[in-house]
């Protein structure tokens, strides 16, 4: 029987390679994600959408608001109007796509501003509990009580038409919901060995909401509020459908859609643009917030 030498045994375990560093939870949920083609999909057509409207100044379009009746209605593929003219002869593509900006805006700034204040109301309810988590939780429940396409028509009704009242009544539409699920995800990690040894450390309840837990029940409101933006496209667009959103001559999608209304029966493809893009805006943040739900489902 050979007995190997401490020494060379040494030298043997100086001279192995490093150990491999260990994947982080986001780094996998990245690699998670880039896998799924759907959601990349989803990821590159709003992102197209995006930019496309961040940058319609400079991509030599025609003017979004002047008009023609002569060539009102021009059908799509009509030489110099690729996707035809509105009721008024405005090219089509121009004001979808500059079009694309108030309803994004309009779409996505209620979501943002709910995450922020849902997302600290039902931390602040969910860590504090008692009557601090009655109070906030029962006055949340009154405004979820409503049907959101009610609350968003009485709200928007009450303040009046306008863009800002817009993005207002939405956001109170969506704070409701973005509190529930936030105070769902901090009472199941209060209880949790890192809060009680942080409470046991000394530190206060801010800076155990802050640092500690925030991190920890970002990922699934951040998912959920996602899913929430293809609900404000729809309901951004249906206030502006109502005359409670933007005002003419103003492209935004579902303002379109109203002024296109009549042109149905005589240019029904132009008439139902608009539209289209308002499903695929809608559906795209729909899989994406799939994909990212699946992506940090790491258990899984």
């Amino acid at each position: 029987m050979t007995v190997t030498p401490i020494d060379t045994i040494s030298d043997a375990a100086l001279q192995a390679p490093p150990a491999a560093k260990a994947r982080g939870y986001w780094a996998t949920v990245g690699r998670r994600f880039a896998r799924d083609k759907v959601s990349l999909v989803c990821a590159f057509i709003l992102l197209l959408i995006f930019v496309s409207a961040l940058v319609a100044p400079w991509l030599g379009l025609a003017d979004p608001y002047q008009g023609s009746m002569i060539r009102r209605l021009r059908h799509i593929g009509t030489p110099g109007y690729l996707l035809g003219t509105d009721e008024l002869g405005r090219d089509m593509l121009a004001r979808l796509i500059y079009g694309g900006r108030l309803s994004l805006t309009v779409g996505i700034s209620p979501v943002i501003l709910a995450f922020c204040i849902g997302t600290s109301l039902g931390l602040i309810a969910g860590y504090v509990g008692g009557k601090v988590n009655t109070a906030i939780m029962r006055t949340v429940d009154v405004f979820y009580a409503f049907p959101s396409v009610l609350l968003a028509i009485a709200i928007s009704g009450a303040l009046g038409a306008g863009i800002f009242n817009s993005i207002v009544s939405l956001t109170i539409v969506f704070v409701p919901q973005i509190t529930r699920v936030a105070e769902s995800v901090t009472t199941g990690v209060r209880n949790m060995d890192f809060v009680e040894a942080a409470r046991a450390s000394g530190a206060g309840p801010f800076t155990i909401m802050r640092v500690h837990m925030l991190g920890n029940v970002l990922g699934p409101i951040f998912v959920y509020a996602t899913g929430l933006i293809s609900v404000s496209m729809i309901l951004a667009a249906g206030l502006s459908f109502l005359g409670l959103g933007t005002k003419p001559p103003e492209p935004e999608w579902g303002l379109m859609l109203n002024t296109l209304r009549t042109a149905i029966y005589v240019n029904p493809w132009v008439a139902a643009l608009p539209g289209v893009m308002i499903f695929a805006v809608s559906i795209c943040f729909n899989l994406l917030s799939d994909g990212l739900r699946s992506a940090m489902d790491i258990r899984n």
